[in-house]
């Protein structure tokens, strides 16, 4: 008789947002976010569930259905939507992205709905906020980077740039601040400051 080989062990995910992906899976995972209306008002919302395909908002605000807004959420950054229908308490969108940006989503949620069911703790220190306005990161050797902002917080950013990232280690000035790149992502790459900066 054949011997079963045993299955390594390790830890799995309870839940891979990854295998997914064609039937877009919602989880109930809250983010705080805000979104931009074609009108250029700003507004807060509140995800009230979320798949790497759309989400179901809870806010005061409904824009109009059919309408693009743009929303920044926590820990997802900048997302193209557009609004599909209403809800008691808020709207729904399906987001217009890329499918490597789908795939970053997937991941994300991924490791935000493992986090608790599998004790897990987020690697960044501090609280971190979606951003996506551009950024000019200067490398070390004086070479000037046009970039992306993912996220930022008191403690470091991420950012995405269509040329090569830094090497790990490596020195960057962002503005005036000082940061070193602690490592590098699909077509980015993260930064912790040097020193203490000012919170202001």
């Amino acid at each position: 008789m054949e011997a079963v080989k045993p299955r390594a062990a390790g830890l799995r995910p309870a839940l891979d947002l990854r295998k997914d992906r064609r039937r877009n899976r919602r989880v109930n995972v809250q983010l705080n976010g805000r979104f931009l209306a074609e009108s250029g008002e700003d507004h807060t919302l509140l995800t009230e569930n979320i798949s790497c395909g759309g989400a179901a908002f809870m806010s005061r605000q409904k824009p109009a259905i059919g309408s693009r807004v743009v929303c920044y959420l926590d820990d997802l950054g900048r997302i193209e939507t557009d609004v599909v229908r209403h809800t008691d308490a808020g709207f729904a969108v399906q987001f217009s992205v890329t499918m490597r940006k789908k795939e970053k989503i997937a991941d994300r949620l991924t490791w935000l709905a493992n986090v608790k069911a599998l004790g897990l703790t987020d690697e960044r220190e501090a609280p971190r906020y979606a951003s996506g306005g551009p950024a000019l990161v200067t490398r070390a050797d004086g070479r000037v980077l046009q970039c992306r902002t993912i996220d930022i917080s008191l403690s470091g950013a991420a950012f995405e740039t269509d040329g090569p990232a830094p090497f790990v280690g490596e020195r960057v000035t962002v503005g005036n601040l000082v940061g070193e790149v602690v490592r590098t992502l699909r077509n980015g790459f993260a930064i912790r400051y040097v020193g203490k900066q000012d919170a202001s």
